[in-house]
């Protein structure tokens, strides 16, 4: 009988004898105390590290974003706080009836989102897929077709500057019109001039396009492919009826970065020729007016003020898709 007793104990383990007996008391829990996280020099340091950029941030951009705004209705030379008068609308009004300049920078901007949507945003799709089929040297053709968007674009401006030479030019050379009398002017002529900024600017987005589309291939899901190859569906068909489809986010993404691209194009216009005939737009008169030889700060925020705007009518309903789609999610 205590045999038995003895054995049934000893296969029950230590489990069941850690457990107190009926009726005994509970065992006191030890209590460890609060533990710190985090000491005072972690504090400090994250303190610092998010700190100072958010200073930084915020009076970089959104106070002098918000003085942009408030010097829009004055007028000011720059010299001295006590030139500044308050005009109104004045400034809007001038901008709107009586400057020669703003409607054709208006007209670019619109050309120059038009041709990066309908040139390099399908061909930067194109070699996207292309290169989504996991062909030899794949990693070699991203980073060639990429590298123009890693480049700043006072380089790209000075390569294709290179290329655009009316004597010694690699397009003039190649058309032979690199003869006397026979020269291309590509950045002097105002007919052409801002075609010629806009392949080199297509140039660079064609990579940044890619990469993006890249990204979104990368999502789909392959079990749709495997899908509609079991249904006879062939490469093509697959591509309009189930990846396209697939890839609206991407192709949101794809359309607000191409508007802002166009809005804030301003780097190759100014390396190439300043913004001459041809080929203004509303970023080089910003520049023009707040940092020319005229100085009229409150005329040039007043078409910052515009341009901020005109940015705001395609971020606002992109976020506000974007924090819904968060919450659904």
């Amino acid at each position: 009988m205590s045999n038995s007793t003895t054995a049934e104990t000893n296969t029950q383990g230590p489990e069941a004898a850690a457990v107190p007996p009926p009726g005994a008391a509970p065992a006191k829990m030890v209590s460890q105390g609060h533990r710190r996280l985090l000491t005072r020099r972690d504090r400090l340091t994250l303190g610092l590290m998010a700190g100072l950029p958010t200073i930084l941030h915020f009076a970089l951009v959104w106070v002098t974003a918000l003085a942009s705004v408030a010097l829009a209705f004055t007028t000011w030379d720059g010299i001295g706080f006590d030139s500044i008068k308050w005009v109104g609308l004045e400034n809007f009004k001038q901008l709107f009836n009586d400057n020669p300049q703003f409607w054709p920078a208006v007209q670019h901007n619109v050309i120059w989102f038009v041709v990066l949507i309908l040139i390099p945003t399908p061909l930067g799709l194109f070699l996207a897929v292309q290169l989504d089929k996991k062909i030899r040297f794949s990693r070699v053709y991203q980073t060639a077709f990429f590298l123009p968007v890693v480049l700043s674009m006072a380089v790209i401006g000075f390569v294709w500057q290179l290329i655009y030479n009316p004597d010694t030019g690699l397009i003039n050379s190649l058309i032979g019109a690199n003869e006397p009398g026979k020269y291309i002017d590509w950045i002097g002529d105002p007919d052409l001039n801002l075609w010629a900024i806009l392949v080199a600017a297509s140039w660079r987005h064609t990579g940044y396009m890619m990469i993006l589309y890249l990204a979104g291939l990368k999502g789909v899901d392959p079990s749709l492919r495997e899908a509609s190859a079991l249904d006879g569906a062939n490469e093509w068909q697959t591509f309009k009826n189930v990846i396209f489809p697939t890839l609206r986010p991407t192709n949101t993404v794809v359309l607000v970065v191409t508007i802002i691209e166009a809005l804030r194009a301003f780097d190759l216009v100014f390396v190439f020729n300043k913004g001459a005939q041809g080929t203004e737009l509303l970023s080089i008169l910003i520049t023009n007016n707040i940092i020319g030889e005229s100085s009229r700060i409150g005329y040039g925020s007043a078409i910052a003020v515009v341009l901020l705007l005109i940015s705001l009518v395609v971020i606002i309903p992109y976020l506000i898709a974007t924090f819904r789609k968060e919450r659904r999610a």
